[in-house]
């Protein structure tokens, strides 16, 4: 029960930090780059190679990369050298989405190396944070050879429902996006010739953490003695960086063409300046009538409100959608700022401790639920 508890705290506190953020986003600023591994926990090892010491190659490469081309963004790694965070897997895993987070990352990228029974395997895949029948079953197949506790335990009744309420909320926030980032980069490994295994959805602890838009990419299976020597090579990792680099440059772009057109913006164009108009004729000066009070119920609608949010979305949702689950029909949308514009929202209160006692009962369904403010069907901050 105590790690039931624990998990549901972490969840809430993720969320709401992330739908704060999400209101703030003004594209791609901070990219954490993360190698997958290290210290106590060397991942696969083939062929007197250890899958940690790869990782890092890659990722210092493509953090070099991003800086050299890209030096409006700041690259934040969340190691640069051969170590462990914590003796626990767990916690290690959790230390890296920390780092990640409290650089305040728009984009997480984990790099790892692939191992499977058959050797025969070969190619390039890239995971998300999700959940499938499919994905399920092949979780021991696919990464055996990566430590279980990489994996939230799905078996447990009290934590599948957790994450998949995270992961149905991610629908409306990152999820879009990691998609997005995920078949940029297959797309340019596929470009190389690499085999393309395509996108996998798993339940893995540092994407679940990490509080933004998050991929998790193998670079090749280190079993297949073809792939190993090509990702352990200069010529096959400056490739599969430059692919990389690639698919960051391609969706820096997308999320900025995203943002100027959710905010009605475009390119500046200099436009010629337009003719002075005439001077108006003088008009005789009117009697303007005295403003009138406005009624009760006039005053009350334009009041700040509060109420409690339950998802966040860039694009309209009906409000009879049935991922509202028994709140279908009794949601409201509000607007506010920022790439995920659209509030979903249970409840209207006169002041914030009525919103508050209410979210206790919200969270049953909405684990991520907290009290926003609202005037004239706007989010209000700092109130």
């Amino acid at each position: 029960m105590n790690r039931l508890l624990t998990i549901m705290l972490l969840f809430c506190l993720t969320l709401s930090i992330g739908s704060a953020r999400a209101e703030g986003s003004q594209g791609v600023k901070v990219i954490v780059i993360d190698a997958g591994h290290g210290g106590y926990f060397p991942g696969a090892r083939y062929g007197g190679y250890a899958e940690k010491n790869i990782n890092l190659q890659m990722a210092l490469k493509l953090g070099q990369m991003i800086e050299k081309n890209m030096p409006q963004i700041k690259v934040v790694y969340t190691r640069t050298t051969e170590k462990h965070f914590s003796e626990n897997l767990r916690s290690d895993l959790q230390a890296r989405a920390d780092i990640a987070n409290k650089a305040g990352g728009d984009l997480f990228i984990s790099i790892h190396a692939n191992a499977h029974r058959n050797t025969g395997i070969r190619g390039v895949e890239t995971l998300i944070m999700g959940e499938s029948e499919l994905e399920t079953s092949e979780n021991e197949a696919i990464l055996f050879a990566n430590n279980k506790e990489e994996f939230l335990d799905m078996s447990d009744q009290g934590t599948a429902a957790i994450v998949r309420a995270h992961i149905q909320n991610m629908q409306f926030t990152y999820g879009e996006y990691s998609e997005v980032m995920a078949r940029l980069v297959q797309k340019h490994y596929s470009n190389l010739g690499r085999t393309n295994r395509g996108i996998r959805k798993q339940p893995l602890r540092v994407l679940y953490a990490t509080d933004m838009p998050s991929i998790l990419t193998e670079i090749g299976f280190m079993s297949n003695s073809a792939e190993l020597k090509y990702i352990t090579s200069e010529k096959g990792q400056n490739e599969l960086v430059t692919a990389l680099y690639k698919a960051v440059r391609d969706y820096v772009e997308h999320v900025r063409g995203s943002v100027l057109k959710e905010n009605g913006e475009q390119e500046t164009v200099e436009q010629p300046k337009p003719a002075p108009k005439p001077a108006p004729e003088p008009e005789q000066k009117k009697i303007q009538p005295k403003p009138q009070p406005k009624p009760e119920a006039e005053k009350s609608k334009s009041a700040v409100r509060y109420t409690v949010q339950v998802m966040a979305s860039k694009t309209a949702v009906s409000t009879k959608d049935a991922r509202f689950g028994s709140y279908k029909g009794k949601v409201r949308q509000v607007r506010a700022e920022g790439s995920f514009s659209y509030k979903y929202c249970v409840g209207d209160f006169a002041d914030r401790k009525s919103a508050q006692a209410t979210v206790a009962t919200v969270r049953k369904t909405f684990p991520q639920a907290f009290v926003i403010a609202v005037k004239d069907g706007k989010v209000v901050t700092n109130k």
